[in-house]
């Protein structure tokens, strides 16, 4: 008997690790079925479209008036960097749209129409199926920003002939801006119905934009309360953050005024960010998805 129990243990972690990439592939599948993806599709194409359409322009208007390769001033790095900006924006904030939506009602509400009780029985059990479902909603979310983000670059290098100084990173900060996104949504599903849990994690994405938001008045006021205030707000959040370094690697290696003037990104100013703060945000990711999966062994189904 002895001997055996090894196998028998091997066989029952061989089947709950293919019964939870089952249940990943499940909720991707009822996405579809609810055509979340269509919907978000449909917004990305439409968003793509427009930033062509401006960036076009914009690029053509540099070009007509003269204001490449200034003095003072490179003007082809400001439009550029900050219409790419403005796109890193946009796929942050879809990315964050189809991250709440994959997770949207991921326990509350599948536990309330019963959909929850089946998929917890052993040997799954309740860990194993919350984290197989935030790996599905996170790895979809970061593939989608990532796609996003690089047909953004491809449409600005092409109409600009310009390029990012980092090109590479700074999609791998959206990535992680999103799997804390999706964190953040999985552990409020646990208490929240769904209608409820989709605002107040939209509410959290927006009180971390406001933080940057905060940073860059502060700055420019000069003032230490309100840079205190948006520092805390970034540890708390730290989806800011990684945007914040994401905007700052488009133009680590620029100098002069153009760095000064690039440096207030859209919608959050650009930071360095060091790897003590992307720890953190992978330690944050994994702390809330913890707590989640205990929050949820604790409730009654």
């Amino acid at each position: 008997m002895s001997a055996g129990a090894p196998a028998v243990a091997g066989g029952g972690r061989t089947r709950a690790l293919d019964g939870a990439i089952a249940i990943a592939g499940f909720a991707l599948a009822e996405s579809l079925r609810r055509r979340v993806f269509l919907v978000v599709l449909a917004l990305t194409v439409a968003f793509l479209a427009l930033y062509a359409l401006g960036a076009g322009y914009a690029f053509d208007e540099v070009e007509r008036l003269g204001l490449v390769g200034g003095d003072l001033v490179d003007e082809r790095t400001v439009v550029g960097s900050t219409l790419f900006g403005l796109a890193i924006f946009g796929t942050l904030f879809l990315g964050a749209v189809l991250a709440i939506f994959l997770t949207i009602g991921l326990v509350r509400g599948d536990a309330e129409t019963g959909l929850l009780q089946p998929l917890v029985v052993r040997p799954i059990g309740r860990g194993t199926m919350l984290l197989a479902r935030y790996a599905g909603a996170a790895g979809a979310a970061a593939a989608y920003v990532i796609a996003v983000y690089a047909a953004a670059l491809v449409i600005t290098v092409a109409l600009g002939d310009w390029s990012p100084d980092h090109a590479i990173l700074p999609a791998l900060a959206l990535a992680g801006a999103v799997a804390i996104i999706a964190a953040i949504s999985v552990l409020a599903s646990v208490f929240l119905s769904s209608t409820a849990q989709g605002i107040a994690v939209f509410m959290v994405f927006g009180a971390g934009l406001v933080a940057g938001l905060l940073g860059q008045i502060g700055e420019a006021l000069g003032s230490q309360t309100l840079d205190r205030i948006a520092t805390w707000m970034t540890v708390a959040l730290p989806f800011e953050a990684l945007y914040q370094g994401a905007l700052y690697l488009l133009t680590a290696e620029t100098g002069g005024l153009t760095a000064r003037l690039v440096a207030l990104g859209p919608f959050g100013g650009a930071q360095e960010i060091g790897a003590g703060a992307a720890l953190w945000a992978l330690a944050y990711a994994a702390v809330v998805v913890a707590l989640a999966v205990a929050a949820f062994a604790r409730r009654d189904l």
